[in-house]
């Protein structure tokens, strides 16, 4: 098939001109050749051995397109014997009557316009039956008087050019299908396509390497058999399967030019022998760091060796296929974090929704229903704070796994983040078999004995339960009647299995409303802060107060921290009533300054996430600015258990802290563990002894011991010591002989509001 396609640019411009340029000269002596002598002139044979010197074609046609002159190249290519064989032929005489036609078409607009057609791109198959590209030139030929008599033509083959742009463009698309996320299966038939037209008479396969680093899978083989394809799917790679199977043991090339006689086929011949083929050349595909990923091969039904431009275009299949392949993987591995746990492998709370979803739809279609349990463990915790949370990690891989083995490929287990997991039931159960049989598995495998680092550990976990559609319609609600059922499971002590019933319903409504009304609170002003003093014993002076929230309710009146930290905390709403609590008390005390009140200390409380927020440094520093209270008058207390939770990250918060001028306290001390390997790191000035150890002093042993040993250790350390919850005097001699600093409590006053403890702050010392 002979088609004109379009004009190019000047790319090729100069070599055609330099051989129109060669044949002006001639031009004028092909016309005094019309009409031919019947004897040659020197002249004449001079003029053709030129013609036959020019490696492209060059021939001269006449009015009618028959060719008069033509030189050997032509006459070569298109298989006739010496130059005189094409005089008085037309391209109707040589190509198929639809290639002719557009030729005589073309020649015969030259000739009717006079204006030439420069640089016109062809497609011929020459008497070989091989495609070719040319190049072609097309120009008038006139006489003396100016008349067109004929035209010269000048073709150049230009088909390894046009092969070159083809495969350049087919690296394109491949590259840009790669990028869209096109299937693998449809940018390996693509790549194996684009090679199958550049190397005759092979057809192309590839195939992948499983993830367990064994088999080989298939790709993509678009010309081959799908039997034969079906037949190397799954077998083992090997030093002696085939080309593909030890090319990929091997890691390199493996030609194989005779599949009849070579050992690496000989197990294999008999597969291969009903689809004719002789030859197979693989080359593994590798990704960027050298893994071996699968193979590219060619089949060819000749025995021979691959030539060096095919293995480059080989070379070139392979880059491509390993790119393609590590894309997908890429995306994949993004997939699958998206939406599973990093550490347990376990599906996320993003994939819960479609799981709950799909279980949900199922139970519809069956008429059947569906389970969803929330799980949490019981004081998981400790494990963090005692052996790190190294093992802590540890633990929730163990957990996850004997999780995942109670259940059913129906069933789910999702971890939510934390300790807290999910646990879908789904489907019929088996005859004799209960929901509540499952998850008792369930929990049993959790409390199984773990050893971690050396130590054994036993974990039980807290278990609430929700089913559908009894006690809800969708993930949302069957979620919240489920958490609701587990931490009624905590209060009833723990290690148990709590069903969502009524009653649970209600005391999740009542903690929804309760919620409601602290976000009111905050918003509208119900909030505010009582002061407890502190006093220095060895002077008597009043030194710092400790700032403590109360709630002053519209119905219920007087509500205590008590009753509504917690709930702040699990909720969320604890970062803003914290933020709310350091500014307000910051402007009491930078107001008590302005009165001409002594300069003291106010210590503020910090919650775990206020504590781990990114920027709690420079909310506290704002708090400072927008009071204008110097932050030496500003202690933050600090709870043990706070601090453990990450001490890398707490340490580096607190000196941040330092840095700015404010106090650092520990609260609570000697509640929280293993704090004391710790101590010496933390840059803080005070601890305070909890008042479960300073209740019974001085009569209980224990308590005068432990506070004793605080004291001690706080003093080594060169930081202050306070007790808090002193009520007696008896308590006060005690601490006083033990060599505490400091003292807050009933003893001195109740917390009270900001005009009553200035009135104490007037006395001079207590």
């Amino acid at each position: 098939m002979s088609t004109k396609l379009s004009h190019l640019g000047n790319d090729e411009a100069d070599p055609t001109a330099r051989l129109i340029s060669a044949s002006q000269r001639l031009i004028s002596e092909a016309a005094r050749l019309f009409p031919l002598a019947s004897a040659q002139s020197e002249r004449t044979i001079w003029l053709e051995a030129m013609i036959d010197e020019v490696p492209d074609y060059l021939y001269f046609k006449d009015r009618n397109s028959r060719f008069v002159v033509a030189n050997r190249a032509i006459v070569n290519d298109n298989r006739r014997e010496g130059l005189e064989s094409l005089e008085g032929l037309s391209d109707f005489d040589i190509h198929p009557e639809h290639v002719a036609r557009g030729f005589f078409e073309t020649e015969q607009e030259i000739i009717r316009t006079g204006r030439a057609m420069l640089d016109m791109e062809e497609l011929i198959r020459d008497s070989a039956g091989r495609l070719k590209w040319l190049l072609t030139s097309k120009l008038p030929v006139r006489n003396g008087e100016g008349e067109v008599i004929g035209l010269v033509g000048i073709a150049r083959d230009i088909t390894e050019r046009k092969r070159s742009e083809s495969l350049h463009v087919g690296q394109a698309h491949l590259l840009k299908m790669i990028a869209l996320g096109a299937p693998l299966v449809e940018v390996f038939s693509s790549l194996i396509l684009l090679i199958e037209a550049h190397v005759p008479d092979v057809l192309g396969s590839i195939l992948m390497l499983a993830p367990d680093g064994k088999r080989m899978l298939s790709g993509a083989a678009p010309s081959l058999d799908p039997a034969y394809s079906a037949l190397i799917d799954g077998v083992e790679i090997g030093p002696k399967v085939g080309s593909c199977g030890t090319a990929m043991w091997r890691g390199e090339p493996v030609i194989v030019s005779d599949i009849q006689t070579d050992p690496l086929w000989e197990d294999f011949k008999a597969l291969v022998a009903p689809y004719g083929f002789r030859a197979c050349w693989s080359s593994p595909i590798r990704s960027y760091q050298g893994k071996v990923l699968g193979s590219f091969a060619l089949y060819a039904k000749s025995a021979g060796e691959p030539t060096a431009e095919c293995m480059k275009l080989v070379g070139m299949a392979t880059h491509i296929a390993g790119i393609a392949i590590e894309r997908k993987e890429a995306e994949d591995s993004i997939q699958f974090m998206a939406h599973h746990d990093t550490l347990t492998g376990l599906p996320n709370r993003s994939m819960l929704d479609e799981r709950v979803a799909s279980a949900i739809e199922a139970a519809d279609e069956c008429g059947g229903g569906m389970t969803l349990a929330f799980l949490d463990l019981d004081n998981f915790k400790l494990v963090n704070d005692s052996l790190g949370h190294h093992a802590g990690d540890e633990l929730l891989k163990i957990v996850a796994a004997r999780m995942q083995n109670c259940v059913r490929a129906s069933d789910s287990i999702v971890r939510l983040g934390g300790d807290e997991f999910v646990v879908l039931i789904n489907g019929a159960m088996r005859k004799g078999e209960s929901v509540e049989d499952r998850l008792r598995a369930v929990r049993e495998a959790v409390a199984e004995p773990v050893v971690i680092e050396g130590r054994s550990f036993q974990i039980t976990c807290s278990m609430g339960v929700a089913a559908y559609p009894e006690h809800g319609r969708n993930a949302t609600e069957l979620m919240a009647r489920a958490d609701a059922a587990m931490y009624r499971a905590k209060e009833i002590g723990r290690d148990a299995m709590q069903v969502f019933t009524a009653e649970l319903a209600n005391r999740a409504h009542e903690k929804l409303e309760r919620q409601e009304e602290l976000r009111r609170a905050l918003a509208q002003g119900e909030l505010f802060l009582q002061y407890q003093p502190q006093m220095d014993l060895a002077t008597g002076r009043i030194f710092a107060v400790e700032a403590l929230i109360r709630w002053r309710h519209p119905e219920r009146g007087l509500i205590g921290p008590g009753d509504f930290i917690p709930l702040a905390e699990e909720t969320g709403l604890i970062g803003p009533i914290g933020d709310w609590t350091l500014r307000a008390a910051c402007r009491q005390n930078k107001a008590w300054q302005e009165s001409g009140l002594p300069p003291i200390v106010v210590s503020v409380n910090v919650s775990a996430r206020q504590f781990q927020e990114k920027d709690w440094v420079e909310r506290v520093a704002a708090a400072l600015a927008e009071s204008g209270l110097e932050a030496r008058y500003l202690e933050l207390e600090l709870t043990e258990s706070l601090i453990m939770q990450d001490v890398q990250q707490a340490v580096e918060t607190m000196h941040r802290l330092e840095k700015l001028g404010v106090h650092l306290a520990i609260d609570d001390f000697g509640t929280g563990y293993s704090s004391l390997a710790s101590l010496k790191r933390f840059p803080v000035g005070r601890l305070k002894i909890d008042r479960s150890f300073v209740q019974d002093l001085p009569d209980d042993g224990d308590d005068a011991a432990i506070a004793r040993a605080v004291i001690s250790l706080a003093h080594t350390l060169q930081l202050r010591v306070i007790a808090e919850g002193v009520e007696t005097r008896e308590q006060i001699d005690f601490l006083r002989e033990a060599g505490c600093d400091e003292i807050q409590g009933y003893y001195l006053s109740r917390p009270i509001d900001a005009r009553a403890l200035q009135a104490i702050l007037c006395i001079p010392n207590l």
